[in-house]
């Protein structure tokens, strides 16, 4: 299972946001270093995203409610024979923290938003090619200012966001932790099975099937449709994968 694809789908639509988070955030620390020509947009047109969703969504709130949650679900767990109850303890110690430290910070993406050199090139962001040096001299200057400098405003930015990284990273890890994939079998190139109380979903499909997953889902039940990545390759009638059910 090692060497297969995973292919992660949202069963709600809280979850749905988290990962667009999630990979927005992980573009920002790749980019953040400013080690290449290509980081600076990558980087600037993901947290502009990131804030673009964080106006939108109440984030804070829901990612509070989660951690609540998962609070309750690790306490009980406490008296479950042969757990470990330092590591449980531990656990729960974290996420009360995180969600204090959430739930006490300014509103997500604020400080964000006020920063003068970043309210000056957001919107151009939007414009196909509107971060040339003639749009935008000002962002022209900031990228021929010394790495140091530059890696000290990225690092500053993502600071701002630390709270909402750490916090939805717990939750996020604790979530695809908590089930073992199961292996599930495919008969013609579909699967579907029934779900409760469920948040994501899980697909770890082999690159030597040529094919990947079109998922759809809601709160009950979910279908996967495997299509061949290339038209002159069928589908396997039958096919095993895992897939865990989070």
């Amino acid at each position: 299972m090692s060497s297969d694809t995973l292919y992660e789908h949202p069963l709600t639509e809280q979850v749905r946001v988290y990962l667009r988070l999630e990979h927005l955030l992980n573009q920002l620390d790749q980019a953040g270093e400013m080690l290449s020509p290509h980081d600076s947009y990558v980087f600037f047109k993901s947290l502009f995203d990131l804030m673009e969703i964080l106006e939108q969504v109440q984030v804070k709130g829901d990612l509070a409610k989660d951690l609540d949650k998962l609070k309750g679900k690790l306490k009980a767990w406490a008296d479950v024979p042969g757990v470990d109850r330092e590591q449980l303890d531990m656990l729960i110690t974290r996420t009360a923290q995180l969600q204090q430290s959430l739930l006490q910070g300014p509103r997500l993406g604020q400080t964000l938003k006020e920063d003068k050199f970043l309210s000056a090139i957001r919107q151009r962001f939007n414009i196909p090619g509107g971060t040339c040096s003639f749009d935008l001299p000002i962002l022209h200057h900031w990228l021929n200012l010394p790495l140091a400098h530059k890696q000290s405003d990225t690092q500053k930015w993502q600071d701002n966001l630390r709270s909402l990284k750490n916090a939805l990273g717990l939750w996020l890890s604790l979530t695809r932790e908590s089930v073992q994939p199961q292996i599930c079998h495919v008969r013609n190139g579909f699967y579907q099975q029934d779900i409760e109380n469920a948040s994501l979903l899980r697909v770890y499909l082999s690159p030597d099937h040529q094919c990947y997953p079109l998922i759809s889902a809601h709160k009950s039940r979910f279908a996967v449709r495997f299509l061949p990545f290339d038209d002159s390759v069928d589908v396997a009638e039958n096919m095993s994968l895992h897939i865990a059910i989070c």
